[in-house]
């Protein structure tokens, strides 16, 4: 059964993957920032409790330990009451320590080996939690860091398409030189020639 984590991660690659591409592009993608926000703040508070999952996980390693002493020292004290129990008769004490010290032995070697057993697995759980951790964090790392690398490229070229058209604004107004016509004195008196006294006569 798989976790939260893996679900939300398997979510955003599938996002990624249904993402259309941007125009000109076989790289970059477009996508929704509110669900992908979305996606990736359930990822940050689904992860702690996955830790805390595999660190109890790590901390039973005691508990494992503690029970497989546990029946190491019942198993050793079965042997020492076999042991009395087979030397109650003084004719047959040489058989019975042999056998004794047989059952002493095998039941320190199961225990020894019990031991053995609990700490590597103990040892495993705790390597395979912390690899899966940061199995889980690294492709959360990859896919905020092609996200934000995304955004960037896409807020970049907006940038640049802006500046192009200020700057092309700016280079086709500069070109127009409106020149400033000269604008009458208000104060300036013109006198009138001798012909304009001429045509207003003929006018009359």
């Amino acid at each position: 059964m798989s976790s939260r984590i893996e679900q939300i991660i398997e979510e955003i690659e599938e996002y990624i993957d249904s993402c259309k591409f941007q125009p000109l592009s076989t790289t970059k993608i477009i996508v929704n920032k509110d669900q992908l926000d979305e996606l990736l703040r359930e990822l940050r508070m689904k992860t702690p409790d996955e830790i805390k999952r595999y660190q109890k996980i790590i901390a039973n390693k005691d508990a494992i330990l503690a029970d497989a002493q546990a029946k190491a020292d019942n198993m050793i004290e079965e042997a020492h009451i076999q042991t009395n129990e087979l030397v109650s008769e003084h004719e047959i004490m040489q058989q019975a320590y042999a056998q004794a010290n047989d059952i002493v032995t095998a039941a320190t070697e199961q225990a020894q080996q019990i031991l053995d057993n609990a700490t590597r697995d103990a040892n495993d759980i705790r390597i395979g939690a912390m690899q899966y951790t940061d199995d889980l964090l690294a492709n959360a790392e990859s896919i905020i860091g092609h996200t934000l690398d995304s955004y960037t490229a896409k807020y970049d070229g907006l940038i640049n398409s802006l500046q192009e058209c200020f700057d092309m604004v700016r280079n086709n107004r500069s070109e127009l030189e409106i020149p400033e016509q000269p604008q009458p004195d208000a104060n300036e008196y013109v006198e009138p020639e001798e012909d304009d006294f001429l045509d207003t006569e003929l006018d009359q």
